[in-house]
């Protein structure tokens, strides 16, 4: 089984990922979603968590990089386990700088030299990983690329981390979850067909209910 397929199989396992094609969930934003993913679950099964932080660095032990940034506020716990197994230097980033003290938008240590790469828990359309990234090229590090447990396979997160000029790469994604979904009978293949067009066409997407 591919590392795509397995962490897929223990997302599910562990509920960090659900599907539910019959009642699907309400995003923020308004669209209706067959799946909710909370990858900070992930935290409280130790041998899951210890999986994907050794699967996360076996992907970036070749790149080139100084320091992990964690995306706030999901990406921190990941980042600082992935700098702890590697032995880097982490910082972190927030999503907006911080409204009191030294209003610091990266919290850690910077000389602004750095190779940084950033980590994720998960990528929709990328805008959150992106306004770290800009954040962190703007103190005049160079940032190698952002890494993430799941991506739910959209075409605009693509286009825009190409944009951004910043490669991009996951553990596992949508679609590899619906395969392991279907192999381990977690939905039948009735509602395949429906799950797979809503990565593609998400706010055109229509429940079978």
């Amino acid at each position: 089984m591919s590392v795509a397929s397995e962490v897929a199989k223990r997302l599910l396992q562990i509920k960090a990922i659900k599907l539910n094609p019959q009642n699907p969930f309400t995003w923020a934003s308004g669209i209706q979603s067959p799946i909710y993913c909370d990858n900070r679950i992930i935290l409280s099964h130790p041998n899951i968590r210890d999986y994907v932080v050794y699967c996360l660095e076996k992907k970036i032990i070749n790149v080139d990089f100084d320091v992990i940034a964690g995306v706030a506020t999901s990406g921190i716990a990941f980042g600082a386990l992935v700098a702890d197994r590697m032995k880097k230097p982490m910082v972190y980033v927030r999503n907006k700088p911080k409204e009191h003290g030294r209003q610091n938008m990266i919290e850690g240590h910077l000389e602004g030299n750095e190779k940084v790469l950033v980590i994720e828990d998960l990528i929709s359309t990328g805008g959150s990983s992106l306004k770290a990234v800009e954040a962190l090229r703007a103190t005049g590090c160079t940032v190698t690329n952002v890494y993430a447990i799941f991506s739910y396979g959209f075409g605009k997160a693509t286009e825009n981390f190409a944009l951004a000029d910043c490669p991009f790469g996951t553990l596992t994604n949508y679609q590899e979850l619906l395969q392991e979904a279907v192999r381990s009978e977690y939905i039948d293949e009735n509602d395949l067909a429906s799950l797979a067009k809503w990565s593609s066409a998400p706010t055109e997407w229509k429940s079978n209910n």
